[in-house]
């Protein structure tokens, strides 16, 4: 029973030391191939690092350790002890990377520099989230304020971003902070697509007034997919008659949208179709993303 532990562990080690074996050197690339040689600034306290090194010539690898050694801590007693030796590993590997080595300066055009700078910067950042740490302490201050005070973390992430931004535009100039805001941009972008990947979950309700029976027969038995029915009802003209019927809930990735709204057009050409984005999801019958770490 121990191997098989050990063997499972094993499982779920490796691809965490993959994502964050090429996170770092990608994150590295954004840094020393765009961001510092052009002097660009990013959001969260990766930003905060930039700024600092910009306006006072400290190193950056010293202020990536020292910015985001209380999150790390915070990270340790607020989320899992696990989180928090991943996160260590990762900013203490970045911080390693850029000190030891320099990479070369890709390019001296500032809107290739704000763009490809954010992106392999956005790049190394989630797939260190992805092997199950963070290489930024926005998000744990973020989650920490959240449990305290009750804000959304999405608003205080913006809040901070705001911040830093408009510090940058005083201390620095107008035109770095935009496009440092350009970088942050193109930075949380590539997180997003690097942690959901092109096989985003998408929810999709289908409203057919005759042939729902039939639309969830073919989701199940052609596609494959679980389905939800609601109870539902519909209320239209100017003497408002209803009229009740099975509303048909399904989640597929967006790779198989098309198939799905193919068939949906042999069986029912005027089933009104409502599909929405969906952030996770756990248990059902859906197709998994092909993640690099479960």
């Amino acid at each position: 029973m121990k191997r098989i532990l050990r063997r499972l562990a094993l499982l779920h080690l490796g691809p965490r030391l993959f994502c964050i074996g090429v996170g770092i050197p990608l994150a590295a690339l954004g840094l020393q191939g765009f961001l510092l040689p052009n002097g660009f600034i990013d959001g969260g306290m990766m930003g905060v690092s930039l700024l600092i090194a910009q306006i006072f010539r400290v190193p950056i690898w010293a202020l990536i350790l020292l910015t985001n050694a209380p999150f790390i801590a915070l990270g340790f007693r607020q989320i899992s002890k696990t989180f928090g030796v991943v996160t260590l590993t990762a900013i203490g590997g970045l911080a390693i990377m850029l000190s030891q080595f320099q990479l070369p300066v890709v390019t001296h055009d500032t809107l290739l520099a704000a763009v490809f700078g954010g992106v392999f910067l956005g790049a190394g950042v989630g797939l260190v989230i992805r092997g199950g740490g963070a290489l930024d302490g926005t998000e744990i201050l973020a989650l920490y304020i959240n449990r305290k005070a009750g804000f959304t973390i999405g608003d205080i992430i913006l809040a901070i971003n705001i911040l830093i931004f408009s510090i940058a535009a005083l201390t620095l100039n107008v035109e770095i902070a935009l496009y440092s805001m350009l970088t942050y941009f193109s930075a949380s972008k590539m997180v997003d697509f690097v942690i959901q990947g092109i096989e985003e979950y998408i929810g999709v309700t289908v409203i057919s007034l005759h042939k729902n029976q039939e639309i969830k027969a073919m989701i199940i038995s052609k596609l494959g997919r679980g389905v939800t029915l609601y109870k539902g009802g519909s209320g239209y003209g100017s003497k408002g008659h209803t009229q009740d019927f099975d509303i048909v809930f399904t989640v597929m990735t967006r790779l198989e949208i098309g198939k799905l709204k193919a068939e949906i057009e042999l069986i029912d050409r005027r089933a009104f179709i409502v599909e929405h984005p969906i952030r996770e999801i756990r248990g059902g019958v859906v197709k998994r993303r092909a993640h690099l770490m479960h």
